[in-house]
């Protein structure tokens, strides 16, 4: 009928008639490989649901490509799925200039999402790949994924804009190794400094709290610090906040001057902080995407997200997380890729203003798209330029 609501099934299929592919990254070479499965598997299931023509391509911790056959798509993966990625059928593996060269050389190249958490995923190396390719792809670009990245140059940043953050100190992995005597001297010092004897320490370059513990004592620093060396040549030592408030707010948007903000949420860690074991394990954690603050202190934390997100240059979408010790908010970071499992609260937050998982989805999949076409005006904008 003329003019009638059109049923999903028949919108799926004029999508994939009509839109580009998808193709989602996943796993990668990180600690955070596992979550980065389930996050991506989310994606793409829920981009499928929506009508695009999706592709899963699964990244090993050995860094090498392999694309995941449709017929391996179907249900959820299960541990392990992955060991032995040629046992589902996928093909590969391939070093990523060889996948980069398959995805780019097609008629109409595909949109890619990268949903890698961690190391060479949000730290602007494989945007920079794809940035080599001319791909599209969902997200922050180079740098802005490299700043968020990186604990210790994001609060540089933004402590020298003005936004409030917790103090810190930063220890070299080197520096460590030479003189442990003189940097545990030297942390002893920022810590009768800031009044408290408890420190967090955390390497500065990993997501997901990988490598991060608490110092009770100042028997339990050195240990902390070989915590944190495991997965990084550089640690952030902050003061140690006492059970505060764990908020966070998602930014959806391109343009710096027309971004959304949702939230802020909140995370009830079933933990004595928010720790691998307590974001991603079934019910030890609680969430909710409308945390219970007076309307003035959201809308002032939402206000601090979104300038963090212009101070980096971010694209497309992040999470700004947030910690409320009493009456102060402190900006704790940003992660340019958030988490898009069960409990993670970006899709939540976002999906109180866009709808749903899925729209939140399709609109990180439209500013890729949006983006990629406006650099496309400005090269030939810039082609008309007298030589």
């Amino acid at each position: 009928m003329s003019g009638g609501i059109t049923d999903p099934k028949t919108r799926a299929t004029e999508r994939r008639k009509e839109g580009r592919a998808v193709v989602v990254l996943l796993g990668g070479p990180s600690a955070e490989h596992d979550v980065s499965v389930v996050s991506g598997w989310a994606i793409a299931d829920s981009l499928a649901d929506s009508g695009y023509t999706v592709e899963r391509f699964f990244i090993d911790l050995a860094g090498r490509w392999w694309q995941v056959p449709a017929a391996a798509a179907s249900g959820r993966p299960h541990p392990g799925t992955f060991d032995d990625p040629a046992v589902i059928g996928a093909r590969g593996p391939w070093q990523p200039g060889e996948a980069l060269d398959r995805i780019a050389s097609r008629p109409v190249a595909p949109i890619v999402f990268p949903a890698l958490h961690g190391p060479f995923g949000e730290d602007g190396t494989v945007q920079a790949l794809l940035e080599a390719y001319d791909l599209a792809y969902a997200g922050a670009g180079v740098a802005a994924s490299a700043v968020g990245m990186d604990k210790a140059v994001f609060k540089r940043l933004v402590r020298g804009l003005g936004m409030p953050v917790v103090e810190w100190v930063e220890v070299t992995a080197s520096r460590w190794a030479g003189a442990r005597g003189a940097v545990l001297d030297e942390i002893a010092s920022f810590s009768e400094q800031c009044g408290e004897r408890r420190l967090m320490v955390k390497p500065a370059r990993m997501g997901s709290s990988v490598g991060m513990s608490i110092a009770h004592t100042p028997a339990e620093r050195g240990r902390a610090l070989d915590e944190a060396f495991r997965f990084d040549s550089l640690a952030i030592v902050e003061r140690y906040l006492d059970h505060p408030r764990e908020l966070e707010v998602a930014v959806v948007g391109n343009d710096p001057a027309a971004l959304q903000a949702y939230g802020p949420g909140e995370v009830f860690p079933g933990r004595e902080f928010y720790d691998y074991v307590a974001k991603y394990s079934d019910g030890v954690s609680e969430v909710t995407p409308t945390a219970d603050v007076p309307d003035d202190l959201a809308s002032r934390i939402r206000s601090v997200a979104l300038d963090a997100y212009r101070a980096i240059g971010c694209e497309g979408f992040a999470r700004v997380d947030f910690l409320l010790a009493e009456d102060t908010v402190y900006l704790n970071e940003i992660n340019t890729i958030p988490g898009f499992t069960p409990i993670s609260l970006f899709p939540q937050m976002a999906a109180t203003g866009l709808g749903s998982f899925g729209a939140v989805c399709r609109r990180i999949v439209q500013l890729a798209e949006e983006r990629q076409a406006s650099r496309v005006r400005s090269r030939l904008t810039t082609a008309d330029l007298p030589r």
